[in-house]
This record gives structure tokens, C-alpha cells and sequence, in this order.
């Protein structure tokens, strides 16, 4: 029988069991007003609290200063692709610059360039996306409109060290795969966004910190729904947001302050996870290969092939008698992927561990 508790997709994951239990019961009835969730409006004094529960709760597991707005918007990273240098790639500036270090990343800097004159800093595509640059050591210009990056590739499992000094040139981020996953100086950066449907909730709804110095950039003319200020000044309700999704997101900011205990005590088990598994597959030798070189290994996201398709489809099939799901890789890449967000337990991981350990000795 498949679980939620063994589901390793790269995107929608797992949710945490309390999560599930809450918004459940919330579909039927909110035990505050009586309605579903579904049916809640957004102008209601209950999803403004809730709107304000989100942002407070953010800031305090993240140090967010007030200087930054939070915004709750749509379209997930995909639009904001566009969206951010139609807001911030102005003229005043030299060109925004863009890391290409995976599947991701490569998108947002092919939609930069349908709507600016971009520059590549830096390209992982001739070694096959399995390494990642030292982002202080690029050649970036100085006066260059910012430079954007993808922290987690989800798709080759590589990941960026957190960057310990604020640059000099502003850092855009695209922290879809492991926001909240650890600890975060968000006054480093001049922009930081993350779609829902890894860590924060179920898919509908962004969140984006955004220095309020990087607004006053933005050029008149833009279409109000694309204007970042709009979004800023109506507090995420300029349309009808995803109710739906903001409120999970809640849920789930709760649980990881009163549950967890912080981001500190995430990135720990999170660790703990990571660790495990990657032991696992090293301990396999030369059965099984993970596609990133060793000190870029996401702690999110494990990309792994046993080197023949076949062998890979029958690993499938057999962690699905365990109950477990989700292992497919990315169609791009092939192989096999795990994906440990934050809801995927360390008994989870356990559980795959052993089933690759029992697969390792019944195929050799």
C-alpha cells in the first residue's frame, strides 16, 4: 500500500502528518469560522489573519528584517523567470547576470534573455551539471542589474553553500527546492522566492522576500499583475490568491516552529537524512552512480542511476512493494531521484535505505 510517510517525489512532496490531519478537517470545516477552506474568501478577516500569520511567521524562522516585503504570489518560479528582469534588468543598470548550474537554472536564464540583454557568469552544461562554482569567485560586473542562481538544482541534486558575507553585486535566488530547510541570512540577498510544492505547502503559491531598495527600480508601464509593487502594496490580495495554499503554507510554518523547533533543528535532521542515504549508495560501490560530484550533493534532492535503464525501472518496482513512491528521475535527466524535503522523515529514509540494500544483494 503506498504512504504519504514513503513519498520521495521531486514536486508536489510529502506534507507532514499533522499538516495532512489539519487541513483535512479545514476542507470540511475551519474550526474559527464553520466553512471549508475551499470556500473562504479572500477578503475575509479570517484569511487576512491568516495572510499576517504567514508573514510573521517567516520573518521569525527566518530573521526576515522589515526592510524586506513578503509577498505571496502565483505562478509559481516559472513566471517570476520573466517577471524579475522585466522588474529589475532597467537600463540604469549593466545587464543581470545568470549561473547556469542545471535543469532549472537554464530556464530562468533562457526567459531572461527573451525579455533583456543577460549574461551567462557561469555554465555547468559542458560538464553535465554534476559541479557548482564558488559564486564570490565569478567574474561579474560590478554594476551589473544582479546576479541570479538556483540555490538547489532538484533535477541533478546539486546545492549551493548558504553565502556567508553579503556581496557586492545584488543576489537574486531561487530557493524553491530548499527554502526553510535551513537557517538564512535573508539580508543577503537582494531578492529570495520559492514556489510551495517542495517545502512550504501544496503548489499554487510563491513566496518572495524583496528588498524594498530593489522596488524603487522597478520602470513604470509594466502590466500591474506583473509589477512586483502591486503585489507589495495590495499584501498579496491585488486578485484572488490561493487561499487554499497560503493556508497549508500556515500550517507549515507552525509545525516547523512548535514541532521542529526552528531551522536550526531542520537543517539537523535534514543533515541526518542526507547522510544516510548517500552512505547507502556509496556503500553500493560501483552498482550504483550519483550524478553530482561530491562536495555539491544536495541535501534535498539525491539524482542516482544504477547505470541501466532496466535496473532502474526494477528498483522502482521493487521500493514500490515497500510502499514507496516517487523515485523516478526527472524526464530531462533519467535514472533515479530521492527527494528528502523537509516532511520526509528519517524513518522514511530508512525504510529506502533498506530496500536498496536488499535490491544491491539480490541483483549483485
Amino acid at each position: 500500500m503506498k504512504s504519504n510517510n514513503l513519498n520521495f517525489s521531486g514536486g508536489p512532496g510529502a506534507l507532514p502528518a499533522s499538516v495532512l490531519d489539519e487541513a483535512r478537517e479545514a476542507v470540511v470545516s475551519l474550526p474559527e469560522t464553520g466553512l471549508s477552506v475551499l470556500g473562504m474568501s479572500h477578503r475575509s478577516a479570517w484569511f487576512l489573519g491568516i495572510l499576517d500569520e504567514a508573514e510573521r511567521n517567516l520573518r521569525e524562522l527566518l530573521g526576515v528584517p522589515e526592510r524586506y516585503a513578503i509577498s505571496f504570489l502565483q505562478g509559481g518560479s516559472s513566471l517570476l523567470f520573466a517577471t524579475i528582469p522585466m522588474n529589475f534588468a532597467t537600463s540604469v543598470f549593466a545587464r543581470p547576470e545568470y549561473v547556469n548550474s542545471g535543469y532549472w537554472s537554464s530556464r530562468a536564464s533562457a526567459e531572461a534573455k527573451r525579455v533583456c540583454n543577460s549574461r551567462i557568469a557561469w555554465d555547468g552544461k559542458p560538464g553535465g551539471f554534476r559541479e557548482l562554482p564558488a559564486l564570490h569567485e565569478l567574474a561579474v560586473s560590478r554594476n551589473a542589474a544582479y546576479l541570479h542562481y538556483v540555490s538547489n538544482e532538484t533535477v541533478e541534486g546539486l546545492q549551493f553553500a548558504v553565502p556567508e558575507t553579503k556581496p557586492e553585486v545584488p543576489f537574486i535566488v531561487d530557493m524553491s527546492s530548499d527554502f526553510l530547510s535551513r537557517p538564512l541570512t535573508a539580508g543577503q540577498f537582494a531578492m529570495v522566492y520559492a514556489h510551495a510544492q517542495k517545502n512550504l505547502g501544496p503548489a499554487g503559491v510563491t513566496v518572495a522576500l524583496i528588498d524594498r531598495e530593489m522596488l524603487a527600480r522597478i520602470p513604470a508601464g509594466l502590466p500591474h499583475i506583473l509589477d512586483l509593487r502591486t503585489q507589495v502594496e495590495h499584501r498579496s490580495n491585488y486578485n484572488t490568491p490561493p487561499v487554499f495554499s497560503i493556508y497549508v503554507l500556515t500550517l507549515v510554518t507552525r509545525w516547523l516552529r512548535s514541532e521542529i523547533g526552528g531551522l536550526a533543528a531542520m537543517q539537523l535532521i535534514n543533515e541526518a537524512k542526507a547522510r544516510r542515504l548517500y552512505g547507502t549508495l556509496d556503500a553500493m560501490g560501483g552498482a550504483v552512480k550519483v550524478h553530482a560530484g561530491r562536495p555539491w550533493r544536495s541535501q534535498m534532492n539525491v539524482a542516482f542511476t544504477f547505470g541501466d535503464e532496466r535496473l532502474d525501472r526494477a528498483f522502482i518496482a521493487s521500493a514500490s512493494e515497500h510502499g514507496i513512491v516517487g523515485l523516478e528521475g526527472h524526464r530531462s535527466l533519467g535514472g533515479l531521484r530521492a527527494s528528502l524535503y523537509n516532511a520526509v522523515t528519517l524513518s522514511a529514509v530508512e525504510t529506502l535505505c533498506e530496500a536498496l540494500a536488499e535490491f544491491g544483494l539480490r541483483h549483485g
